[in-house]
């Protein structure tokens, strides 16, 4: 994750594609993507904190408690004899470090939580703003297809009536030749009589 957000803050957003580009709202917050920071120690901190919640740190401990008691039980070795101080000692200093660096950890992934939790906030209202924009976009251009339906109407209704004065004033051209032609065909009659 922490690639991506460098990914992401380091990608210049003209020449990213938008659906590439998805961890835009993140790169503000790309400084608390290592949990102690940066420099070679907190990396190996992280590591170490990280490792204590492992099932492989309990067992490798788990074996090692259980060899140090078994070899100093029985007497194989006398480096550390019941009731085990030594190992009480080794187990203090062990809480001592691991405690501080969980306790720091979890700060850190509660900052990074808050942060993440605040872009993807902000991401939300960016596609609630594009949405609304969207619906808007929409309805301009259904205003604008129901004027040009309208539009339309008002033209075939404007089509229809020329097309019966067509129709009716061609009745009248040909009901007006029909009369001329029977007036002059009944002069021609009437100059044959």
């Amino acid at each position: 994750m922490n690639t991506m957000i460098k990914k992401a803050s380091t990608s210049d957003s003209d020449t990213t594609p938008p659906d590439k580009h998805y961890f835009r709202f993140h790169t503000q917050h790309g400084h608390l993507a290592p949990v102690f920071g940066n420099d070679w120690f907190a990396l190996k901190a992280e590591a170490f904190a990280r490792f204590f919640g492992t099932p492989v740190f309990l067992a490798g401990q788990t074996i090692l408690v259980a060899l140090w008691i078994s070899l100093n039980a029985s007497g194989y070795t006398k480096f550390d004899v019941y009731p085990f101080i030594l190992l009480n000692l080794a187990f203090s200093l062990q809480a001592a470090y691991a405690a501080p660096l969980i306790l720091l950890a979890q700060t850190r992934q509660a900052d990074r939580d808050k942060a993440h939790a605040d872009a993807d906030a902000q991401h939300r209202e960016a596609l609630a703003q594009a949405s609304e924009q969207r619906q808007l976009l929409a309805a301009h251009h259904t205003d604008q297809l129901v004027a040009l339906v309208e539009q339309n109407t008002a033209l075939t209704e404007l089509t229809q009536q020329m097309s019966r004065r067509i129709h009716d004033l061609t009745l009248e051209i040909h009901e007006h030749i029909l009369r001329e032609e029977s007036n002059e065909g009944a002069r021609n009659l009437g100059s044959a009589h």
